[in-house]
């Protein structure tokens, strides 16, 4: 009995951890530290700069040329239990009628924060201890190898929510792009303000230039495919996104030695990159989890605010809302448990007892 008692205990310990770190962003938000425009922005830099910096440092780290075939059995789950969501979440969307959004929210995951949060408070609460059982690894290579596998997981996530997302909404993005304002100063100079670049103007004009020639050439020699051959590219293209970007990066670093060695080596045994590029990434990184949790309270916040008002403020109906619900939280576990522990007892999943626990 005290075997389970105590990763329970644990394990309720690190929820509280998260719950906690997703109080600070309702907090912030009652005392107006941060608001709704203020949280989108910290979002959107979280998945644009703040996650490739973690996959750079993280999966260049903890990939190696001996061990990168552990990681096949991650990238195919993910693509499949991504692909069937999908398919089963189209084929009830039809047949029930419910809103475009079902599928996505049905497929898609947004909580790449929250697992990493997790482990490391699982780690705090000495509960990896049951999970490595002896395996002659320290709870802190563990939560690394954890880290790079929801990482990966959040990387093939985020490529099919770019590419896909979009076209199962119908061709509408809650947050699309912004759109790009004309330039109506006409080569004339504004007047500086925060966004001014520190550049000089001589090296923005020709960067701009360069930009612009650049961008005339490849329109230029794109007309002239087949149309089949553009939209092959154009759907090809759609899965570019800055964490599948940081994601090769980091792959490509961890799978060359001489790079490795460059960026996570001790400076005293040719680390030359370790102190000063490779920590900056990593501190970067670090403020992913966090920051995109505390991002989290503060439109709970926001949204408990605007329904008190009686304005609106999310409301979901209470059918797509259960399925979606009940297909992430009951069906997915109940299929992918005991599939997990079939192919890690026949060895399919190798040896890491994190990645079982991952998967």
């Amino acid at each position: 009995m005290s075997d389970l008692f105590q990763p329970f205990i644990g394990a309720l310990q690190a929820s509280a951890s998260v719950l906690l770190t997703l109080f600070a962003g309702v907090l912030a938000s009652q005392f107006e530290l941060l608001n709704e425009e203020a949280a989108k922005n910290v979002s959107k830099f979280c998945v644009r700069m703040a996650l490739p910096a973690l996959l750079i440092a993280n999966i260049g780290q903890e990939l190696e040329l001996a061990s990168a075939s552990r990681y096949l059995p991650l990238l195919l789950w993910s693509l499949v239990y991504n692909i069937i969501s999908i398919l089963i979440g189209m084929v009830l969307t039809k047949v029930m009628k419910l809103p475009a959004w079902t599928t996505p929210a049905m497929a898609f995951n947004n909580t790449t924060s929250l697992p990493l949060l997790l482990v490391q408070s699982l780690k705090s609460a000495d509960v990896l201890d049951s999970i490595l059982m002896g395996n002659g690894d320290t709870a802190s290579e563990a939560v690394g190898r954890a880290k790079s596998y929801f990482l990966i997981n959040a990387m093939v996530s985020n490529s099919l929510t770019f590419a896909l997302g979009p076209k199962l909404l119908n061709g509408n993005e809650e947050d699309g792009e912004e759109k790009q304002g004309d330039d109506e100063s006409d080569g004339e100079e504004e007047e500086a303000n925060e966004q001014t670049s520190l550049l000089p103007d001589h090296v923005q004009h020709e960067g701009g230039k360069a930009a612009a020639r650049t961008g005339k050439h490849a329109k230029h020699y794109y007309k002239k495919l087949h149309p089949w051959m553009q939209e092959a590219i154009k759907f090809s293209y759609s899965f570019l996104n800055a964490p599948l970007i940081g994601a090769v990066i980091g792959a490509f670093i961890g799978l060359t030695p001489p790079l490795k060695k460059a960026f996570f080596a001790d400076p005293k045994e040719g680390g030359f990159f370790k102190a000063w590029l490779t920590t900056s990434l990593e501190n970067v990184g670090e403020l992913f989890a966090a920051l995109q949790v505390i991002v989290v309270g503060v439109k709970l916040a926001s949204a408990m605010r605007k329904s008190r008002r009686g304005e609106e403020s999310g409301d979901v109906p209470m059918m797509p809302l259960f399925i979606v619900n009940f297909m992430r939280h009951i069906i997915w576990p109940a299929i992918s448990i005991p599939l997990m522990w079939y192919l890690a007892k026949r060895g399919t999943l190798g040896q890491d007892p994190i990645l079982w626990f991952c998967m």
